[in-house]
């Protein structure tokens, strides 16, 4: 199993087709177009940031737990970097600490269900990318509830959602991680996509060898 994180913006849903293409496996998606609490928390987060948080976790969840099943597989996003965005609504205001204390447990508990065992993800590959680059990917795929010429006070919530994802990627330590820089590769170019998919590969095969 592979899961893809970074943020917004840096191609995790792409990068995650490719690699299910070249892998012959299946992508799992993250839910986020049938959301029904996502753009009313663009618009009020304090009333809505801790159904949006449980929404996710619920979902991200079930999504890790299905992919179980099948032998090989890539998700788009998972619950090991949910963490990140409850953090960010605490410090916000739009949580309170009873909230977040609620939270924070039930993804613990989580994360141990699913990190038991030999049920551990094999590879977590982590897509950095500059801020304005994100900016300009999240402009490009064109969601209202994202944008900021609609929202002006998103730039403040990207820009230290950038931040916190550098920082929680530095601590992290559930398992093995690759950090791939997706302003070097643009995997519409085959020769990009083509090395993209090697380093992965032989990244994949250099784990397995560590543990036989």
């Amino acid at each position: 199993m592979i899961l893809m994180a970074g943020m917004i913006g840096t191609g995790k849903t792409t990068v995650a087709e490719l690699l299910s293409q070249a892998l012959d496996t299946e992508t799992f998606y993250e839910s986020v177009g049938d959301n029904p609490i996502l753009p009313d928390y663009y618009v009020d987060p304090k009333r809505w940031a801790f159904p949006l948080q449980i929404y996710f976790l619920n979902t991200r969840f079930k999504t890790i737990r299905q992919a179980m099943s099948h032998e090989n597989n890539v998700l788009d996003r998972s619950l090991y970097e949910d963490l990140i965005f409850a953090e960010l609504n605490y410090e916000a205001g739009n949580m309170t600490k009873l909230e977040f204390e609620t939270y924070s447990d039930l993804l613990e508990t989580m994360m141990e269900e699913v990190g038991a065992g030999n049920r551990r993800p094999d590879l977590l590959i982590y897509l950095d990318s500059d801020l304005q680059t994100a900016l300009h990917r999240i402009k490009q795929r064109g969601r209202d509830y994202e944008q900021i010429d609609l929202h002006p006070e998103l730039l403040h919530y990207y820009t230290t959602l950038h931040g916190k994802y550098r920082e929680w990627i530095a601590h992290y330590n559930k398992t093995p991680v690759l950090v791939i820089n997706s302003d070097q590769f643009d995997i519409y170019n085959e020769q990009d996509a083509n090395e993209l998919v090697a380093l992965v590969k032989s990244t994949l095969e250099e784990l397995q060898l560590a543990t036989v």
